[in-house]
């Protein structure tokens, strides 16, 4: 299988420690926190404004993350997925796209099934080592720390949508 930025067409996002630092805060109530970049959420318009769908998979279930999908307007979001694969099963069916023109970015073991099947895998700098191995692109920047940011650019530079994506917003 290729391994080619230039053919991807979805790119599918792990929430721990991918679009976040992977640490979990909680509340005396017991309520869940949970930190985002802002920049990461602009590249994820940015693929979305240049014809490169978004989903996300994530192994736990939070409201937090339903608000910030709902805000980036990610509609394919599974949540709660103890076996990612199922979910990403039913995401390939859904957007009707071969694994070549499939991206994922993942960071720890619970990602590798999905990693190693995408045309495209991605990890952040603070991935754990296991996965990195299974990546085409490790990013220099972490999870939560513009990692997601950093794979919408270079997956816009590689397919010559950079200058366009910019341009939306320099208007």
């Amino acid at each position: 299988m290729s391994s080619n930025a230039t053919q991807i067409k979805l790119v599918i996002f792990d929430i721990d420690g991918v679009m976040t630092d992977g640490k979990l805060y909680y509340t005396r109530e017991g309520d869940g926190m949970k930190g985002f970049n802002a920049k990461d959420g602009l590249g994820i318009k940015m693929l979305m404004q240049s014809d490169i769908h978004v989903a996300v998979i994530t192994g736990r279930q939070s409201e937090i993350v339903s608000q910030r999908t709902k805000e980036l307007g990610i509609d394919v979001v599974y949540q709660g997925q103890a076996n990612k694969l199922t979910a990403f099963e039913h995401c390939q069916q859904h957007f009707d796209l071969p694994l070549e023109q499939i991206a994922y970015m993942g960071d720890d073991i619970n990602d590798l099934p999905l990693m190693q099947r995408v045309g495209f895998a991605i990890a952040p700098a603070n991935a754990v080592q296991i996965t990195k191995d299974a990546a085409h692109y490790i990013c220099a920047l972490g999870g939560g720390e513009g990692a997601v940011r950093e794979a919408c650019d270079h997956l816009l530079q590689a397919q010559d949508k950079w200058q366009t994506a910019i341009d939306y917003y320099a208007k």
